[in-house]
């Protein structure tokens, strides 16, 4: 309409000037027109023709008003709603936050009255001794933060290695919740939730530094309130960005971390106390609950255990930079959804015997000293024909050996669990 309209009086302007011409210029712009009789009568004409063409323009004009008027009430009438509608929404989603923060803070107050210690390891893993202050010079990588697990176990010697037996208790994850029974200076005693011990009912109690540790009540209800991933490679890197391009740190399998949001092969997660971090989703396993963890198959098992295959032993390991005997068999089973107790003395007398001749795989096997009537050493895993994969002794890496075949363990055998359905 608008257009048409400024065509209407550009028409109606161009028809004018031409008009005032003939009035100024009549030889020039009337010659063509004859008598000047003639020329009267086509001046007469042409202002009718020009009076018309203004009428028409006014009227374009004053409906073109009253239109753009009326759109002008229905844009402001449609701009009112859409602000009503938006503030509408603006309080729904202020309400959704507020029930939000409140129920998250609800929760946080639950979890502080129900468990006032609780804390979680702030390190790829943590180290945990029998003793406060005992550690070497060499072992300073592994009681820092952030924690060197590779540095740790690559710089000790054989004798160093052999020095940790009896030195240490076991380890525990980044993330991993812990509750504080004791403090002392710089270290502190804690039970590590997840690693069933007759000695306590709370988990696997131990000294380690203060300051692997940290509280925060917000990512323990991340923690009961999210989905969360489990670390299925040896060991898989954290990122600050979710180009994954900038690490944050290498953490083990069996780590497990509540779930932000998953698009595009990355995953985001919480830290406890780091906010934010992402890894490639094919680093991983999701599970909404501990539930919804699958049963695995002996095969299942046995896969995941190949993959540390020469990775070197470490006396109280329990994660993918070096394990014990039992801390191979404990984490394998725990990152496949079953807890079984930490220590083979104990897994031994849990699950189900199994006779010799009907091993499977997956089935734990033990050995004692006194020729396996005495007090259980060792436990490996049974992965068929024969076969059992183990981790040794500080001198050697997780292997498989045609067990009983052994000259030094097939004497000591002292029978197997099974643990599978």
């Amino acid at each position: 309409m608008a257009s048409i309209t400024l065509l209407s009086i550009g028409i109606f302007l161009a028809s004018l000037i031409y008009l005032v011409l003939c009035f100024i210029m009549p030889k020039v712009f009337l010659k063509f027109h004859g008598k000047p009789s003639g020329r009267k009568r086509f001046l007469k004409v042409y202002s009718c023709y020009l009076a018309f063409l203004l009428v028409i323009s006014i009227i374009l004009f004053v409906n073109e008003s009253e239109i753009q008027e009326t759109e002008s009430v229905v844009s402001g009438n449609q701009h009112e709603l859409l602000a009503e509608e938006k503030e509408k929404a603006d309080e729904a989603e202020e309400k959704r936050e507020a029930e939000t923060k409140a129920n998250e803070e609800f929760a946080q107050k639950q979890i502080m009255q129900s468990e006032p210690d609780l804390a979680f390891i702030n390190v790829a893993v943590a180290t945990l001794w029998s003793e406060p202050n005992n550690t070497r010079p060499v072992d300073s990588p592994s009681a820092e933060n952030p924690a060197d697990l590779w540095k740790w176990t690559t710089s000790m010697s054989l004798d160093q290695r052999k020095w940790l037996v009896g030195k240490l208790e076991t380890q525990a994850l980044f993330a991993q919740p812990v509750t504080v029974v004791e403090e002392l200076g710089e270290w502190v005693k804690v039970a590590v939730h997840d690693q069933p011990t007759p000695k306590s009912d709370l988990g696997y109690a131990a000294w380690m530094p203060k300051t692997q540790l940290i509280s925060n009540y917000e990512f323990a209800v991340a923690r009961e309130q999210n989905a969360f991933a489990v670390m299925m490679k040896s060991t898989s890197w954290l990122y600050d960005d979710e180009h994954l391009q900038v690490k944050f740190m290498e953490v083990s399998y069996n780590t497990r971390l509540p779930i932000v949001s998953q698009e595009g092969g990355v995953t985001k997660i919480a830290t406890p106390s780091d906010g934010e971090k992402w890894i490639s989703s094919d680093d991983i396993a999701v599970f909404e609950t501990e539930q919804d963890i699958p049963k695995p198959t002996g095969e299942t098992l046995v896969q995941s255990g190949e993959q540390f295959l020469s990775l070197p032993y470490l006396w109280a390991g329990t994660s993918g930079f070096g394990f014990d005997c039992s801390g191979f068999t404990y984490t394998i089973y725990r990152a496949n959804g079953i807890t079984i107790p930490r220590d083979s003395s104990v897994q031994a007398t849990h699950g189900t015997v199994v006779n010799k001749d009907e091993l499977q795989k997956g089935d734990l096997l033990f050995f004692a000293y006194e020729q396996g009537k005495g007090s259980v050493h060792h436990v490996g895993m049974y992965i068929g024909d024969g076969k059992m994969i183990h981790a040794p002794n500080p001198a050697s890496t997780v292997e498989i050996i045609d067990v009983f075949e052994s000259k030094h363990l097939s004497s000591e055998y002292a029978g197997a669990r099974r643990y599978l359905d």
